[in-house]
């Protein structure tokens, strides 16, 4: 009888179902097949039955009643006769019969995924009743041949062996030249095979649960075989087999639940029956229904037996099985069976399997794990036996909303929303706090989950009593929404808690008119809910204008469907309609806010603007909407203001709306008064006579025209050279106006971008040509001169200018316009030095600490950084449009390493694209920033100090080659032979020779590249330029190590003790097919063995079914060694993969040396044992551990998988926007 033991206690108690002395061991003898001469009749049943009925008389706590050893059927012999060899025919045994479906008929029609499955177990069960045993061995050998064995089970080795001893005769058989089998085979063939194999399983149940079920031979043999199967160390075996025996206890629990209602419906009619009088009732009625009730107790209690067989034989040894995938189906059919049969599953016996596999390392199978929780805490009838395991693992469900697989996380927030709806105590709000913030995530299924789950919590705050029209609910939700929003501090992140609430709380977010009636309701909200429902509103009438995800939640390209088109032009109809009376009183409203002005004024960015020339009623609305902006750009100078106001004019001014011309009019006006007012103060400022005042009017004047200038032509206003003049005065004085100047500075490059655009698009005069090039001239070496200025704004807008200004007039721009020519503009010399140098002075630079506050501190440095890397690509794209030569780019090239944080993503891309204009001199470039850094590191008197730094940049740059090596491979012959001249290169007279040959560390980095070819060619190279006493040189050593024994021996990485990747030339070795006995890779896979198996640290399993007995040898002492826990789970893994190798046993094998100087005839014994050392390679894949799904450690609380959007742009959409 098992012990009692807590339900939930640790994985460690499985001890409890001991495999030595269990009663499962006693149903495993008692399935054990007897040598038979000849197929004899049915066992009786009566044994069975009352053995079961001792089992229901004795109480236990298994979920699954345990039948005791049957004493008669203990005492049977062993057979001791020698196992045959197996039939290597791959086809149908002579043994199974002449007549009836083969194993292979059934497996091409499993494969094929076509054949109805009723038909095939029909006629499987013709050729049963004509011979059980025949049709039985048909049945074992479909399985092997499942399996991906190619043995075949013949009817003698079936009568005279053993499972344990077949078994190990079907492993030497196996195909080891490949790894798969069908159940995970990737070919279009085996597509459907796992569920045809499944639906097998599931129809030939079903098929027998009338009669063969219970004849107590047909499935105690099959049951016996799969348990040993899934105890094999070949995973196809142990694969496939606990697919099998897994499918086969769900269909034994379906028959099992069909069994006890009709155990209860007899039971019931016969009380009715015996309740009556004596001389009312029908006796032999009353007999009938007790034989029923008597056979359905004996049918039970034969299924129970073989549930219990199946629970204890495959379920908890597999349930934690190293791999994935075995644990995965384990658990899925775990939960089938706790709701398709609660009363004897649904207990905390059986949910401590769920809790455990919770913490397993692997995703799928948490994933799987919690799905089947899904399904459970679905069932109101259920919640009351969950109640234990919800106390018990509520908290490891809450931490797991961080999973690092994401859909993990995603069926976890859905799950805790079930919890929260089903349970009576729901979930407190510091749990909830859990997932909250999680509308704010990146991944957008994640974030829609948790948008869910945050709608529900909220409605519920809102109160399910409230009665009132869907209106007032809409406004009480839109609050509970903006205190939320509030109160999370992420309020940069509108759009992204709009989209994750926009699957289930659509309607609420397109209520329009609830919106603008509390803001232009005096008392509708607080002040500081204004700005919160303002953001709120704009990114709900952006996500409905445009359907598409905000930044960071973009799955690929999606294209949308007929229906989301047409709901996208209902939802921006019904915008337009709404806000174009509304928006002017709301630009009105709030006009002196700068914030929320510049919010509002995007919203008709997202109207159909052709609704304003429907209607005649509707061009007075667009009249108070133009002089609104006009007023707006008026009244303010911040910066974000006037860049939404020149945003909304562009659109507005489109030709492709018939109502442009009335925008051009209004700004036009707008422009040419901000002209006169700026003009009116110019004349004092160059003359130095302008007061503070006057000097601020012209500045914001100054200003707004350049804020406008990006959106309306202002060449005809000829305000260049009033700039130029304004510029030229401005540097000369001691302390130059820093908004004066920079707005100078903007409005003089707009006036030369649109001068090139007139020129493009017209046809002008060659004096006009000749003007406009002095103008560019002139204006480049006033912005070179501001290059020196102390005052950062100024420094930093003449440099954007100057790299906008040199792409626009560069060569490559008129390449298709011969006629201008004349425009091109290079810079020159010092220009180009002063652009490095402020690459080096300003950029490359790290940040000041400044007293700040923390918060002010992170805004100050995003800003600073985002500004800095606009100006990086700004060089950068000088480079590759060939306004700078590729050499300049050894200034941006040696700091990949040290910012590769800041600027990596940018530099990676200047990287690619050098390649594509010039390979080979774009590898000189490489070579070249890296001989740079070292004549630095020697003339600062370093000596070797910074060595390591610029070998690791040598790494980075020597993957941006890629893993083509055959299209690399001028490009890194050029490299090298450019390193060693340079490495060898003679030194002025008077200092030491050879000062650059530690130079050859650095250019080793490279040489994993090569191909074997040019590493010869290289070393010939060497000699030719290298001194013959220097070849003794350690660093000569390296270099020459690195070219001529990189592909055999072992990286450096390797060699220092490190985690490497294998060598380029080929991937991971797998483990090759012993070619004959006692061969070398026999014994090498011996010393693999002893690597990985021998040294386990977990104790040696008492249930072992395919291990082979083998010679006795002189145990080897070995010192143990701590190895990492082979683990395929988070929890305890008695039954992993080394535990299922005969550690006690093979600990006694002596290794055998890999070098022999000569070849014995090796001994029968040595033939056993390298035979069943080949085995070894079909235990695991052909990597072994290495292939095998890296467990990884899993942390969810210490380093989540999902971060807030941040305000920077993702690398993909900044790098698009920063090269196009």
């Amino acid at each position: 009888m098992v012990r009692r033991s807590s339900p939930l206690d640790s994985p460690e108690e499985l001890d409890d179902f001991s495999d030595s002395g269990s009663d499962y061991e006693a149903t495993l003898k008692a399935s054990k097949r007897r040598k038979r001469p000849v197929p004899g009749p049915l066992l009786p049943k009566r044994p069975r039955r009352n053995a079961a009925r001792r089992v229901t008389s004795s109480p236990s706590n298994n979920p699954i009643p345990t039948p005791p050893p049957d004493p008669s059927l203990q005492q049977q012999p062993s057979s001791q006769e020698t196992p045959r060899q197996v039939s290597l025919r791959p086809g149908r045994s002579v043994d199974e019969g002449k007549q009836g479906i083969s194993a292979k008929d059934i497996y091409d029609a499993i494969c094929s995924g076509k054949s109805a499955m009723v038909t095939v177990v029909d006629e499987w069960l013709d050729s049963y009743k004509q011979s059980r045993e025949a049709g039985l061995l048909v049945l074992i050998n479909f399985i092997v041949q499942s399996c991906g064995c190619k043995g075949v089970v013949t009817q003698e080795m079936f009568g005279s062996m053993e499972n344990a001893e077949i078994i190990s005769s079907l492993t030497k058989e196996f195909d080891e030249d490949s790894v798969n089998y069908p159940l995970c085979t990737p070919v279009p063939q085996l597509k459907h095979f796992k569920a045809s194999l499944c639906e097998f399983a599931r129809v030939l149940v079903r098929s027998c649960q009338n009669s063969l079920i219970y004849d107590e031979y047909l499935f105690p043999s099959l049951l016996s075989l799969l348990t040993g199967l899934s105890d094999s160390q070949v995973r196809a075996f142990r694969h496939t087999s606990t697919l099998l025996a897994m499918k086969l206890m769900t269909g034994f629990v379906d028959i099992v639940v069909v069994v006890s209602v009709q155990l209860q419906t007899t039971q019931r009619r016969y009380d009715v029956e015996n309740s009556k009088r004596e001389h009312d009732r029908a006796s032999d009625r009353l007999e009938e229904l007790q034989a029923t009730v008597s056979e359905c107790i004996e049918n039970k209690e034969e299924l129970s037996s073989m549930m219990n067989s199946i629970f204890r034989g495959v379920f908890v040894h597999r349930y934690r099985d190293r791999l994935p995938e075995i644990r995965a189906v384990c658990i899925e059919e775990l939960g089938i069976w706790l709701k398709t049969d609660p009363e004897d599953f649904l207990n905390d016996g059986c949910l401590k399997y769920l809790g455990w596999n919770l913490h397993d390392k692997q995703g799928p199978v948490r994933l799987q794990c919690v799905r089947t929780l899904q399904g459970l805490y679905q069932e109101k009838e259920f919640i009351g036996r969950l109640e234990l395991f919800t106390s018990r693992f509520k908290e490891r469900i809450l931490s797991m909303v961080l999973d690092k697989d994401p859909d993990v996380a995603v069926e976890v927030v859905n799950l805790c929303l079930l919890m929260q709806q089903k349970t009576e105590e729901g979930l407190a709000e510091d749990e909830c706090g859990h997932i909250y913030p999680l509308v704010y995530a990146s991944h957008r299924a994640l974030a829609s989950a948790a948008g869910v789950f945050l709608y529900n919590k909220l409605k519920s705050v809102i109160g399910s009593d409230n009665q009132e029209d869907n209106k007032s609910n809409n406004a009480a939700f839109l609050q509970v929404v903006i205190s939320f929003y509030i109160q999370s501090e992420f309020h940069e992140h509108g759009a992204y808690l709009v989209d994750s609430l926009w699957g289930v709380a659509g309607s609420e977010l397109r209520d329009w008119e609830t919106m603008t009636a509390f803001l232009l309701q005096d008392a509708g909200l607080m002040y500081e809910e204004e700005g919160p429902l303002i953001e709120l509103m704009m990114c709900a009438i952006k996500q409905a204008a445009q359907a598409t995800p905000p930044v960071g939640r973009t799955q690929g390209k999606k294209i949308l469907s007929m229906k989301d088109k047409k709901i996208q032009e209902q939802d921006r109809r019904r915008i337009t309609a709404h806000f174009i009376p509304l928006l002017p009183q709301l630009l009105a409203k709030y006009s002196a806010d700068a914030g929320k002005v510049s919010l509002l004024l995007k919203a008709p960015l997202y109207f159909e603007l052709e609704m304003y020339s429907s209607a005649q009623w509707l061009e007075k609305h667009l009249d108070l909407l133009l002089s609104q902006i006009c007023g707006i750009v008026e009244k303010h100078t911040e910066l974000t203001v006037l860049e939404a106001c020149a945003h909304l004019v562009t659109t507005l001014c489109s030709e492709s709306y018939t109502f442009s011309s009335r925008a051009h009019v209004a700004f036009s006006q707008l422009l040419d008064g901000l002209t006169e007012c700026f003009s009116s103060y110019l004349s004092d400022l160059l003359q130095g006579t302008a007061d503070d005042d006057d000097t601020y009017s012209a500045a914001t004047a100054l200003k707004r025209i350049a804020a406008l200038s990006s959106a309306k032509d202002p060449t005809g206003r000829k305000l260049f050279d009033s700039c130029l003049e304004l510029l030229e005065s401005g540097i000369k004085s001691i302390a130059p106006e820093k908004e004066l100047l920079v707005s100078a500075l903007k409005c003089a490059g707009l006036h030369l971008m649109w001068a090139k655009v007139n020129a493009v698009n017209s046809k002008p005069a060659k004096l006009e040509l000749m003007r406009l090039n002095k103008e560019v001239r002139s204006f480049c070496q006033v912005c070179q001169t501001c290059l020196s200025v102390n005052q950062t704004e100024i420094r930093d807008q003449a440099f954007e200018v100057l790299c906008d200004l040199l792409l626009l007039y560069s060569e490559s721009s008129v390449r298709s316009k011969p006629a201008l020519q004349a425009l091109v503009h290079l810079p020159s010399d010092s220009l180009r030095s002063e652009l490095a140098a402020f690459l080096l002075d300003y950029i490359f630079i790290d940040a000041e600490d400044t007293e700040l506050e923390a918060k002010k501190k992170e805004e100050t440095e995003i800003s600073l950084l985002q500004r800095k890397r606009n100006q990086l690509a700004g060089y950068c794209k000088l480079i590759i449009y060939g306004v700078l030569d590729l050499t300049a780019a050894t200034d941006v090239f040696k700091h990949y390493s040290k910012y590769f944080k800041d600027f990596g993503d940018i530099i990676k891309e200047t990287v690619s694209k050098s390649k594509l204009i010039d390979p080979i001199l774009s590898a000189e470039t490489v070579c070249l920033c890296l001989q740079q850094l070292f004549s630095e590191m020697l003339t600062d008197n370093r000596s070797r100090e910074d060595l390591p730094e610029i070998r690791d940049l040598a790494k980075r740059l020597a993957m941006s080659f890629g893993i083509n090596l055959h299209r690399v491979r001028k490009p890194l012959l050029a490299l090298h032979m450019n390193g060693i001249c340079f490495a060898f290169r003679d030194s002025p007279e008077g200092e030491e020779q050879h000062l650059n040959v530690d130079f050859l560390e650095i250019l080793s980095e490279f040489s994993f590249k090569l191909l074997q070819q040019d590493r010869t060619q290289l070393a010939d190279f060497l000699k030719s330029r290298c001194p013959s006493a220097a070849l003794s040189w350690p660093s000569v050593r390296l270099y020459q190590h690195s070219l001529v024994a990189r592909s055999t021996s072992k990286p450096r990485e390797q060699e220092e003790g490190g985690d490497v990747v294998s060598s380029y030339r080929s991937p991971v070795a797998k483990r090759k097919r012993t070619a004959a006995t006692g061969s070398v890779s026999s014994t090498a896979k011996g010393s693999w063995l002893t690597s990985i198996s021998i040294h386990s640290n977990l104790p040696s399993p008492a249930f072992t079914s395919t291990v082979q007995k083998q010679p006795t040898k002189q145990p080897v002492s070995r010192k143990p060694r701590a190895t990492e826990s082979d683990v395929g789970t988070g929890i305890s893994e008695l039954e992993s993969e080394d535990e299922f190798s005969s550690v006690s046993r093979m600990r006694k094998v002596k290794p055998t040396k890999r070098r022999m100087s000569t070849f014995t005839k090796p001994t029968l014994d040595q033939q056993d044992l390298n035979s069943h050392l080949n085995l070894l390679s079909l235990i695991e894949d052909g990597n072994g551990e290495r292939e095998e799904a890296e467990i990884e450690d899993y942390e969810s609380d210490s380093d989540p998988a999902y971060t807030l959007p941040s305000t920077r742009h993702t690398s993909a959409s900044f790098l698009d926007e920063l090269f196009d």
